[in-house]
């Protein structure tokens, strides 16, 4: 069965992060840069806690704060759900629709972040493997090209 791991594979490990002492106004520029919805918050290499463009909408523009004098501490997601590597990607997907978010980060056997996965990448992942089966079931079927 397929798991978090297997995800990664194909995605890649790299997270974007920011300290929670940073600025919303840098988080908000930081994910439009790198075209993201969410950027993990670390502290000491730590997930400390996750801040979204949801988040940015909900607690800054429609309180109308400064983004740029409101700290991501201020704004973030602080009771983060996290999954791990082995976590089989039916229950990621459960995750995802349950708890109706949309980022999730991966973390190793010390609680140290080991990557982050979207529903995009889910769905991405899935995906692949769809693809894949249905060139198997045509080559099945019709022959190899």
């Amino acid at each position: 069965m397929a798991n978090v791991r297997d995800i990664l594979r194909r995605k890649g490990h790299q997270v974007m992060s920011i300290d929670p002492a940073a600025s919303v106004l840098d988080a908000a520029t930081s994910m439009n840069d790198q075209k993201i919805g969410a950027l993990v918050v670390c502290n000491q290499g730590k997930v400390a806690g996750i801040i979204t463009e949801r988040d940015v909408l909900r607690r800054i523009v429609a309180h109308r704060k400064d983004p740029a004098h409101t700290t991501v501490a201020d704004a973030m997601t602080n009771e983060v759900i996290c999954c791990q590597l082995d976590t089989p990607v039916d229950e990621v997907r459960s995750i995802f629709m349950n708890e109706r978010i949309r980022h999730l980060p991966v973390v190793g056997d010390q609680d140290e972040i080991a990557g982050l996965i979207s529903i995009g990448d889910l769905n991405a992942f899935d995906l692949d493997g769809k693809e894949v089966t249905i060139r198997y079931l045509h080559e099945y079927l019709y022959g190899a090209a």
